[in-house]
Order: C-alpha cells, then sequence, then structure tokens
C-alpha cells in the first residue's frame, strides 16, 4: 500500500494530509506533483483541500485538466482508490469521477468551524470503521452545497452513493444542521463501483490527539481495513 497526495498550486491541506497519513497512520506517503503524470506506484491516491489555481472560474474547474487528472482518472477507471477532501471532492465533481457538483453555499459566505456528519453507508472502503454516531469533523469551505438533479440523488440512494450526510450532534439529519444547503445534507459521495471518495468536512484535521478530536481517524481506518482484506 502506498498513498500518493496530489499538490495542485493553491493546495493547502497537503501536508495535514501528508503528516496523518504518514506519521499518525504509518503508511507510505508521497506528494505527487500536479504537472507530472506518474503516479510513482501509488495504490491510494488522494486529492487534498485548498484552493486549487485560486479557484478561479469554479473550485476545481481548473485543477480537473492538470495533466496528473489523466493518470488519475486512469487509476479510478481500473479500480483504483481515489478520495478527495473539500477542493478535492470538487475536482472530482468537475472530472466526472463523481456525480453532482458542489455550489455557492446559501450564505455566499466562507464557513470554517466544527460540525457533525453520520455515515449513511456504513459498508465502504471509506467508512467500514466508523461508528454509528454523530462524528466530530471541521469544514472550511465557501462552495460546498452539493447539488445533483432529481434522477441522480434517486441512483445515488439506491445504490449506496451517499456516504456522509450533516447531522446534529445526536445524529439526527436535520434543516439546522446543515451549514451549506447541501442538497438532502450530503457531506459526502462515492462513485458506483465504490473506488471513488469525496467529501467537504476535513477528516485529516480530526485525527491527532493533540487536537481533541480524533473522529477523523476512523476514515482512515477504515481505508487501511479494507485494504488488508483485499490483500
Amino acid at each position: 500500500m502506498k498513498f500518493g497526495v496530489v499538490v495542485f498550486p493553491g493546495s493547502n491541506c497537503d501536508e495535514d494530509m501528508v503528516y496523518v497519513l504518514r506519521d499518525i497512520m504509518k503508511q507510505e506517503t508521497i506528494k505527487l506533483w500536479h504537472k507530472n503524470t506518474d503516479l510513482e506506484g501509488c495504490t491510494h491516491i488522494i486529492l487534498p483541500g485548498g484552493f486549487s489555481y485560486g479557484d478561479y472560474l469554479r473550485s476545481g474547474a481548473i485543477a480537473r485538466f492538470s495533466p496528473i487528472m489523466t493518470s488519475v482518472m486512469k487509476h479510478a477507471e481500473n479500480g483504483g482508490f481515489v478520495f478527495g477532501v473539500c477542493n478535492g471532492f470538487q475536482i472530482l465533481c468537475e472530472s466526472g469521477l463523481l456525480p453532482g457538483a458542489l455550489l455557492h453555499n446559501n450564505s455566499r459566505k466562507f464557513i470554517c468551524k466544527n460540525l457533525y456528519i453520520k455515515a449513511d453507508n456504513s459498508k465502504t472502503t471509506l467508512t467500514n470503521s466508523v461508528p454509528d454516531k454523530a462524528l466530530k469533523i471541521p469544514i472550511a469551505h465557501g462552495e460546498g452545497k452539493y447539488f445533483a438533479d432529481t434522477e441522480t440523488l434517486a441512483n445515488l440512494s439506491k445504490n449506496g452513493q451517499i456516504i456522509f450526510r450533516y447531522c446534529n450532534e445526536n445524529g439526527e439529519i436535520t434543516p439546522d444542521s446543515n451549514p451549506n444547503g447541501a442538497t438532502e445534507n450530503i457531506a459526502g459521495v462515492c462513485n458506483a463501483t465504490k473506488n471513488v471518495f469525496g467529501m467537504m468536512p476535513h477528516p485529516e484535521r480530526a485525527a491527532d490527539e493533540l487536537l481533541s478530536n480524533t473522529d477523523g481517524k476512523f476514515l482512515f481506518e477504515s481505508i487501511l481495513k479494507a485494504a488488508l482484506v483485499n490483500t
């Protein structure tokens, strides 16, 4: 198992992601520069948060055309694991690897705070070790409102592709617990074959005991558990 964290101009969560994967989870982890096309033998590709290319046009719209994304897309099409967080989620939607789109928050303001999410499908590579409770995970985005048309939403629900929804601290899915106006409180989704994942909250910012919150670590433990099962 080898993790590759893609770095775009404007990425600012790449170091956080590398730290969690390498120093906390003790996994071989390297950075992959956006201009390269060689994934260097990485089995797990991570697109971190940040403001790739300054978020010009739309968040993720330019990064989607970076040279490395050609290789990331081939990796995904061959069944390889890909995980995008925040801006990484936006890039995956722009590239067509994930359904739907991320729109401006209803408030039209950048939101940075801790909130709660709950796994909607606990049987995926990203959620198999996540407990059945609300997880406290921070968000930091201005364009995090997940949107998809009615048919897409129906398919997502039917296929178990909705992986996280915003909730309150008791795990209840309520309008008040939705920070950005996301359709059906959706905080993260996966593709139909369940090897590509995206979410707006930042689990890498909630995986270190020094931060007094390790709820995000459940997701990384899930990834490692799934890899062990499949070896």
